[in-house]
């Protein structure tokens, strides 16, 4: 009995110790003082809000994490101008995921309306549909031709269908619960904005993809599974060129929407035209099998067992898929279908012995990370605004201050974990030449910015 609980007992410590270094505890954005901010309509000035911003405490157990969140993130939310009437409300959440998560080897888990996974700032992802769907027989909506339930035939993708919805950052809520249906980086940094909200709504997302490096590791997914940005190494080994990784999906050929994409007939839906172009609807898209020398193309869940910085053995991973654009590819994220068992759960109360993680002292991002050719200073000659924006995700807050020539610190702000971009007002300056600092546990990088009027 002695030697059966002392083998226990090594056994319960080992896992333990093996919890402290899993990625599913170590990367998630940590923060108790700043609070979110939105925006409302026609007043480009943000209002502060009460509720605490990112994830507010990392409790982990041998088997599980959990992770408490008001599902607030730093950068500014809103506003929402397809009528929406909500605001991203805080929702006092507590998630737990599993640490070892497992392939599904039976019938694959669909994705659901709702949660399906946790980015790092602990906003929720969600996956493609927005819970409307064509109606044939009554060819009604809520304002338009589409109805509530539907008849599952032709589902609608929110992506497209609720793009005017989404603020700069590429998300809205949904009765208070803000989420992102895809990539999470703000429409103003993709190559080709297809959006103009950023104009009046300055904001951005949880990271700026970097076309150089490996994707940041950005959240995960409600089976447990990593989810990292949209470049990864081309090969799955670790090795090779960094590469954007593709969605294996494509758009149908095809005019009427009158089968499915294995050929079965349905109900019809509308004809493809400029109102329901392709792409509109999910049932829009076939899967077509990588073949075995394209690593870079993504299997039916939208992932891919590869080695990647955190998880240097390997791991399957899905990955936030764009275009060449940097547009957002279906199936965006998670999806159809999950790749493990869906086991994630919004738990009440922690009713197991758990451990607090808590990060280590770092108040900046390492000097490794403080890379001087991933800071951009724009625009440069500047006229009214300048902004600072950093090609890597913060994990720690940063400051960014702005001088004279003489050494005055004119204005000073921070740079929020999780945040991408900041700004100065310079309408109130000379013209004359100008130095912003970023720092960063105490490294520096130093930028000159001339303000012409």
């Amino acid at each position: 009995m002695k030697k059966n609980t002392i083998l226990f007992s090594i056994l319960l410590f080992s896992m333990i110790a093996n919890a402290q270094t899993n990625p599913a505890i170590l990367n998630w954005l940590q923060n108790t003082t700043v609070t979110g901010r939105h925006y409302v309509k026609n007043n480009s000035t943000p209002i502060v809000d009460a509720a605490l911003a990112n994830c507010q405490s990392i409790k982990y157990s041998a088997t599980s994490v959990y992770v408490a969140t008001n599902g607030i993130p730093t950068y500014i939310t809103g506003p929402f101008q397809d009528g929406n009437p909500s605001l991203a409300t805080a929702q006092n959440a507590i998630f737990k995921l599993p640490l070892n998560p497992a392939q599904n080897t039976g019938v694959a888990n669909a994705t659901t309306g709702g949660n399906i996974g946790l980015f790092i700032n602990g906003v929720a992802l969600f996956d493609y549909r927005d819970g409307v769907s064509w109606q044939n027989s009554t060819s009604t909506l809520k304002g338009g031709p589409l109805g509530g339930m539907g008849d599952g035939a032709w589902n609608r993708d929110a992506v497209v269908g609720e793009r005017l919805g989404f603020d700069c950052s590429k998300a809205h809520p949904a009765m208070g619960n803000y989420h992102h249906h895809q990539n999470p980086s703000a429409f103003s940094l993709d190559l080709k904005s297809i959006s103009d909200v950023c104009k009046l709504y300055a904001s951005d997302g949880l990271y700026a993809i970097d076309s150089s490096k490996h994707s940041p590791l950005i959240g995960f997914a409600y089976d447990g599974f990593p989810i990292y940005g949209a470049y990864a190494y081309k090969n799955a080994d670790g090795t090779g060129e960094i590469t954007r990784m593709k969605s294996s999906y494509t758009l149908r050929n095809m005019t009427t929407r009158t089968t499915n994409a294995s050929g079965t007939a349905v109900t019809a839906g509308p004809d493809v035209s400029t109102t329901y172009p392709l792409g509109y609807f999910r049932e829009d898209y076939q899967y077509n099998v990588p073949v075995s020398s394209s690593q870079d193309y993504l299997d039916s869940h939208n992932g891919r067992f590869c080695k990647t910085p955190e998880y240097p053995n390997g791991i399957y991973c899905y990955f936030a898929t764009v275009d060449q654009n940097w547009n957002s590819a279906y199936p965006y994220v998670v999806g159809p279908t999950f790749y493990g068992i869906k086991s994630a759960t919004k738990v009440t109360s922690i009713t197991e012995t758990v451990t607090t993680y808590t990060p280590g002292g770092n108040t900046g991002i390492n000097k490794s990370e403080l890379d001087e050719s991933k800071i951009n200073v724009f625009p440069n000659p500047a006229k009214d605004f300048i902004a600072i924006q950093l090609n890597q995700l913060t994990k720690n807050n940063i400051d960014v201050e702005l001088y004279d020539l003489t050494g005055r610190l004119l204005q000073k702000t921070v740079l929020f974990q999780g945040s991408t971009i900041v700004n100065f007002d310079t309408r109130t300056l000379y013209e004359g030449t100008y130095l912003i600092k970023i720092i960063g546990n105490g490294n520096v990088v130093t930028k000159k910015i001339i303000i012409s009027k």
